[in-house]
Formats: structure tokens, sequence, C-alpha cells
């Protein structure tokens, strides 16, 4: 069993600020966890101490099941990656790789068998005589997590290990370990502040902010269903757009009202949403729910275009919203196709879908409860 337990763990400094703060989770055996948030958030801290090269202020941590709170690094069965790779230059990656059991006193023979299996598994066979130096980034990276392969532990921590490797190598290396995931077996924690490698490796996603645990979730669930604005903004590029609003009765239902925004809400959400009638609110919607041409249920908004960036599979608008009466313009993204155009300055139309739509309180940053949605099918 390689299950890891969080019990209300904390960490605080002498200075008397908190580096993590009430952390209550459990890692099941076998799962990809991702914990993802800004720098200075707490997910290194975090964990580092599940590594034990953090000591625990309060709280208790359990790994299979046994408290290990006290229990020393080299007893917990952890293998640690981090994000420099900490490789020996004057090793070969053969070198490299046994040097952990080396140390441990296990047999020259076991040490080669195990470093034979994981340089195969990881595509290293051919470099094995090679020293750091003579290496990729991508291949050192391999390297370092066959340095953890060869222990054979419960579970591995990865500590943004793909931060130094430029976009495509960083790409193939998303896939790599997620490959790895499947072929070992193995419990898998995994810190960074790239919200792509958070969607596209994880079981599930830990969010961290001001060392706490804001939402934990299925990547796709907390895409969908984000608990705060922090949320909604942070786990995508370009982010969820947050429009101050203000929700009001009329006969046929409930409208969400800002200069240049008028947007009925869908029925699915009338009941969920009727308290908050006549308060102000902050509207949110994803980029991809405003499309360049009308369709049956989508809503039109009129927009002055600030630019349009073309990324070659899409272009993304971003446009200001063209009512009257704000005292400062509200910008909102929109993912529209490859194929749109239009001048900055002008004022085009866009139609949005409300059917994903948010309401967050503007004084708590929460949003207002309705039912989940997940992924909404077109």
């Amino acid at each position: 069993m390689s299950s890891i337990e969080l019990d209300h763990v904390s960490k605080l400094y002498a200075s008397g600020a908190y580096g993590v703060r009430d952390v209550d989770l459990t890692i099941g055996d076998g799962e990809f966890v991702i914990f993802l948030g800004p720098s200075g958030c707490g997910k290194s801290t975090t964990l580092r101490m599940i590594a034990g090269l953090e000591s625990i202020t309060s709280g208790d941590l359990r790994i299979g099941g046994r408290s290990v709170t006290h229990v020393a690094p080299r007893e917990r069965n952890i293998a640690v990656v981090f994000q420099s790779y900490a490789l020996y230059p004057h090793m070969s990656v053969r070198e490299n790789m046994g040097f952990g059991l080396k140390m441990r006193g296990v047999a020259r023979g076991v040490i080669d068998g195990k470093i034979r299996e994981a340089a195969s598994l990881l595509g290293l066979t051919p470099y094995l005589d090679r020293r750091p130096a003579a290496l990729s980034g991508g291949q050192r990276q391999r390297v370092a997590l066959g340095r953890a392969i060869v222990r054979d532990p419960v579970a591995f921590l990865l500590d943004e290990p793909l931060s130094n490797l430029d976009a495509q190598l960083r790409a193939e290396m998303r896939l790599e370990l997620v490959k790895l995931h499947r072929r070992l077996g193995r419990t898998i924690v995994h810190v960074t502040h790239d919200q792509v490698e958070a969607m596209t490796m994880g079981d599930r996603i830990c969010i961290m902010r001001e060392g706490r645990m804001i939402q934990v979730g299925k990547p796709l669930e907390v895409y969908a269903d984000p608990v705060d604005t922090f949320v909604a903004r942070f786990l995508a590029t370009p982010p969820m757009n947050l429009v101050p609003a203000r929700l009001e009765g009329r006969d046929d239902g409930l409208v969400v009202r800002a200069p240049g925004l008028d947007v009925a809400v869908p029925e699915r959400h009338r009941d969920a949403y009727a308290p908050a009638a006549g308060r102000e609110v902050i509207f949110g919607l994803r980029p991809e729910d405003l499309h360049e041409a009308p369709a049956p249920g989508l809503q039109k908004v009129e927009v002055t275009v600030v630019a349009l960036e073309a990324l070659g599979v899409e272009n993304i608008l971003i446009g200001q919203l063209a009512g009257a009466g704000a005292i400062r313009p509200v910008e909102i993204a929109a993912r529209l196709s490859r194929h749109y155009t239009a001048p900055v300055g002008a004022t085009v139309p866009l139609y949005l879908d409300a059917r994903p739509m948010h309401l967050f309180d503007p004084e708590t940053t929460r949003a207002l409860p309705r039912p989940r949605l997940g992924v909404l099918q077109p």
C-alpha cells in the first residue's frame, strides 16, 4: 500500500508565518495527483513534508497507513525528483542511477539489473556510459527519474521536474511521465505551476493558495466548476472572463446586467440563483463559450476589438464590452476559429453560450451554488 494521508498538516515558521495551513488530503494507492498553484503557495513545502525534508508543525502524515510524521526521510521509501535534477557531473549515467543503491550496500549484480531495467524503460540504454554534460535536458531528466525508479519506492514526489525544459520537450516529457505512471502503477505527487501539466497529467488536481488547499478534484470537474474566482482565473490561459454585474429578476426569469452585457440566466440555473436576485455579482464565462457566429440558444454581445492574437490553431480576441456607462471598460477574451479576422478598434458581435456561466460573490469571491455541470456536450 502506498496511499498518502495528510491529516490537518501545517507548517509554521519561526517568524510566525504559515507555509502550509491545515492541509487535509488523502492520496490513493497508485494515484497521480498534481499540486498546482502560484509561486509561494506552499505546494513544494507540502511535498517536502511528505518526503521528510521539511518538519511538520502540527497534524499527522501517514504513508500506507503508518504514521511517518517523525520518521527519517530514508525510512519512508519515497523517491524525490527535483527541478535541478541534482546529478553528479563527474559520474556516468550508470553511476548516477546506481549511486544510492551502492551507498546502501546493495549487491553489484542487483544494482546492474535494476539499472538495465530502468534504462530500458526510459530509453537510456545507449547513454549509460555518458556523463550528464553530454546529455540533453530531457535525457538528464530521464536519468533523474531512473535514479528514483531503481530504488523501487512506494511513491514518487516530483518537484517541478519539467520547468527547465523548452516547450516542445516539456510536452514530450508530460506524455512520458503519464506512460511511466501507467507502467509502474505507483503513487505520484507532482508539483507544478503549469496549468497544462495539471490538466493533462493528473488523476486529481489540488489547487493551493497561501498555504491552503482551495479545491481538490478531477481536472475537468475543477475546470467546469471552480469554487472561487482565484481557481476560475488560475486554471486556464486565457483565464475565465469575470465581469462585475448585477443579477436582476424579470417576469420571464433572471438576467445578468452590466454595461455592454445583458445575459438571460438559463432555466437550469434559475432556481439556484434566484435568492441572489437584486444583488451585485461577478459574472464568469470561459473564452471558449463565446462564439463568432449565431446559433440557437446563443446570446449576442458586442465588443470593441483591442487585440487579435493568432495562434495558428485558433485566434484569441481581446475586446472591450461596448456598452455605455462603465467607469472602466471591461475586457473579455474569446477563443475563435483560426479563420476569424477583425480590425483593432472595430465593434463586432459575439455570441455567448450562457449554460456554463458562473456567478461569484464579490465580497467572498466564492461561487454561488448552482447545479454542477461537469463537461457540457455540444
